[in-house]
């Protein structure tokens, strides 16, 4: 195979289509490879789908459980037909261990590693020969051949890590990286990128042979990672596998032991490094996370269903998603709304304290002995004795409920050393007789009654004095009033509980009862959450760790987040090491930099994205004399947008859209809400403000801007809404208003037309 220029830049040999029917064309033998791989992988497939397990099942439960697990394991082994299944190759220079490849046994520094080890001794110094490489083919997940050599390395084992970090200046052993291009599911393109000299990194070469820059050569954007980037996207979000970067790649391998938060601007990929990490983990700690279980939470459920994708197109089908006010819900609906004020006051992590002493108001002192009779005996004890566990009990500070299930036991301890002391010899059997005596139970149910969390915030939200006895110190008188229903309702049932009152609720649950906690917790959009909403994520996750996902530019909740520390302290996970994308894929520069223009007055101090793509033209910004023919305007360039390819994405204030839904309609635009999967046909999606967080759309139209602001209670909260909108096109924007901008944006720059 004759050698590709090292430099990137020049590309008009590396990226080709070439002609597949050349038996000597590289192309050629890579597709064969490619027609091989899907092969062996159907042959997989139908291996699984012969066996026979009709004599391994002892009864029906054991065959019902491995028959689930063979559908599972089917469902993984399928070959989609236009997702690669393999989208790079690397050609090592030293032999790799089979356990690398096929990730059977990771080496003990492979969490955050460089590159392999070479373990063959010094005869493994010297580079092999050309014909003796075995190049290694990266994809999706692990392909073998009928003898049980891989075809396919899965992307996340650490023999692939290289593809992901190797550079010129760090080759990790690598000599050649290529990446390959696809159309319709068919290998088209492939692109080389030389990393190492037979003795060491080869000096970066220009088309000329000149040498150049390292650090200018390092920059330069693979066209078939750019392109890659780029392609248009109909339909739910797609995987990134191919074009993780260096600095995504280390969070997404990062160790599970340890908690993470991403903080990164628009179209810097922190949703899919989050979703790839997720990926990573459940390849790397498979058995421990099966049986503690992960967990994917979005901001909303068109977010999720945006995303539900991702996953099972990387071989991961059982990871749940969920969204907060689903987490929480606890069996109860959503049928009422907090003022903005009344929101912030229950979001606030003081209402934790308050739920903590109301919960435990209900343990009352004893003031009366207790009498115990078994057979012809009577055992008393007093109550100085009694109010000495109930209160080592309150001291313990353990879990209401765990203490009301120990308190019959203790005073039945108590009884038992009574009868040894009387000569008796009671065992085990006696003392759970006598917990379980009516006089001990009413004891118990006198002194530590049942606490229903519902019914106790019921009593907060509607009780005055309730309120006030517990919030004292804690809350002010006027908060207090915030938090008071005009109309108590009432029963739990048919209370209009707001989405704040239900995250109270899982609180003093979780004051009775402890929470399940998870292996694993990712959670996207993390700035809008409250301090209480951050402590009902942090309870999925006491003896597990977090991802956590988010922009501080993009708060947009009047309690949005104002540091991660802050955050990371609510969630309890404040040794989390906090990481920052910077490098900007997603979105245009032209965009991300008019959009950038709003950080000091949203964000002072937090660093703007840059991007990495330069695309002429795909802003304009265009003012409509005339405020009544803006609405046919804004249909106009949605109707143009439709020319090209991709989705497109018509954001407005949610109070325009009725407006714009009418307007399309009447011009025979069809259109979408968000959630609903965008096809060939249907292109278009019309997005209220308050749901564009997380999406992305090829081309977007934002409609009048200064409207996405006033739709907020305060300027700030609509800048930060209006900086989510800018930012939700991958290859081009175009904001129409008749109202005046915002004085961040109004300046005419290059940027604008």
């Amino acid at each position: 195979m004759s050698a590709h220029a090292t430099d990137l830049a020049d590309q008009s040999d590396q990226t080709r289509p070439a002609a597949p029917t050349d038996p000597t064309d590289p192309l050629a033998r890579e597709r064969a490879h490619l027609a091989a791989s899907r092969a062996a992988l159907r042959a997989m497939r139908e291996d699984v789908e012969a066996l026979d397990i009709s004599d391994v099942t002892a009864n029906w439960v054991n065959a019902a459980v491995l028959q689930a697990q063979i559908d599972d394991r089917i469902k993984a082994l399928a070959d989609l037909a236009h997702t690669p299944l393999f989208f790079g190759r690397l050609d090592y220079l030293h032999p790799v261990g089979g356990e690398l490849a096929d990730g059977t046994q990771r080496p003990a520094d492979a969490e955050g590693t460089k590159g392999t080890k070479d373990t063959e001794g010094a005869a493994a110094q010297q580079p092999l020969p050309e014909a003796a490489v075995q190049p290694l083919y990266i994809g999706r997940r692990h392909v073998h051949d009928a003898e049980g050599d891989p075809m396919v390395i899965d992307w996340r084992a650490p023999v692939s890590q290289p593809f992901y970090r190797a550079s010129k200046q760090d080759p990790q052993d690598v000599g050649m990286r290529r990446r390959f291009g696809y159309t319709g599911g068919e290998l088209t393109a492939y692109e080389d990128e030389h990393l190492s000299g037979p003795t060491g990194p080869s000096s970066p070469t220009g088309p000329t042979g000149a040498e150049t820059d390292p650090a200018v050569t390092e920059a330069t954007v693979s066209k078939l990672l750019q392109q890659e980037i780029e392609r248009p996207r109909v339909g739910p979000m797609r995987d990134i596998v191919a074009t993780i970067q260096p600095e995504q790649d280390e969070i997404v391998r990062a160790g599970l032991s340890g908690s993470v938060c991403v903080q990164g601007g628009p179209g810097t990929g922190k949703t899919a490094v989050g979703l790839h990490r997720v990926a990573y983990l459940l390849y790397a700690h498979r058995e421990r996370l099966a049986r503690t279980g992960t967990l994917v939470i979005g901001p909303n459920r068109s977010f999720l269903h945006y995303i539900e994708q991702v996953l099972p197109a990387l071989g991961e089908l059982e990871v749940q998603q969920t969204t907060v006010d689903d987490l929480v819900a606890g069996g109860h609906e959503v049928r009422g709304e907090d003022c903005a004020a009344t929101a912030v006051v229950k979001g606030d992590a003081r209402m934790a304290e308050v739920l903590r002493r109301a919960v435990r108001s209900h343990v009352t002192l004893p003031t009366e002995a207790l009498m115990v009779v078994r057979g012809s005996r009577r055992w008393r004890v007093p109550a100085y004795e009694l109010t000495e566990i109930v209160e080592e009990l309150l001291a313990r500070d353990i879990r209401y409920g765990a203490a009301r299930e120990a308190l019959p036991q203790r005073i039945a301890h108590t009884v038992l050393v009574r009868m040894e002391q009387a000569g008796e010899a009671p065992d085990d059997r006696v003392q759970d007789a006598v917990a379980r005596s009516a006089a001990v139970k009413a004891a118990v149910k006198e002194i530590w009654p049942v606490v229903d969390p519902a019914k106790l915030v019921l009593r907060l939200l509607s009780d005055e004095a309730f309120l006030a006895e517990h919030a004292e110190g804690l809350l002010t008188a006027d908060e207090q009033k915030l938090l008071l229903w005009a109309k108590p309702a009432r029963s739990v049932r048919t209370a209009k509980w707001s989405a704040a009152d239900l995250v109270l609720i899982d609180e003093a649950a979780d004051l009775v009862v402890r929470t399940h906690s998870l292996g694993h917790v990712v959670v996207d959009e993390a700035q809008d959450l409250s301090p209480m909403q951050y402590r009902a994520v942090g309870r999925r996750c006491t003896t597990g760790s977090a991802t956590v996902l988010g922009d501080l530019a993009q708060g947009t909740t009047p309690w949005a987040t104002r540091s991660w520390a802050e955050a990371l302290a609510h969630l309890g996970k404040p040794e989390a090491a906090v990481e920052e994308l910077t490098a900007g894929f997603r979105v245009p520069r032209e965009v991300i930099a008019y959009a950038s223009r709003l950080l000091p007055a949203i964000s002072p101090g937090l660093a703007a994205v840059e991007s990495v793509r330069e695309t002429p033209g795909s802003l304009v910004v265009r003012e409509v004399a005339d405020p009544a023919e803006l609405t046919a305007a804004v249909v106009a360039a949605c109707r143009a947008s439709l020319a090209h390819e991709g989705s497109i994405g018509l954001i407005a204030a949610d109070a325009r859209v009725p407006v714009l839904a009418e307007a399309l309609t009447e011009a025979g635009l069809p259109y979408l809400a968000p959630g609903e999967e965008t096809t060939a046909d249907s292109r278009l999606t019309l997005v209220p403000a308050s749901l564009a967080k997380g999406l992305e759309y090829d081309h977007v139209v934002l409609d009048e801007p200064a409207a996405v602001v006033d739709g907020e209670p305060d300027e700030r909260t609509g800048l930060r809404r209006l900086y989510v909108c800018l930012t939700r096109a991958v290859s081009g924007l175009t904001a129409l208003h008749s109202a005046p901008l915002p004085e961040a944006l109004a300046t005419t720059g290059p940027e604008t037309s």
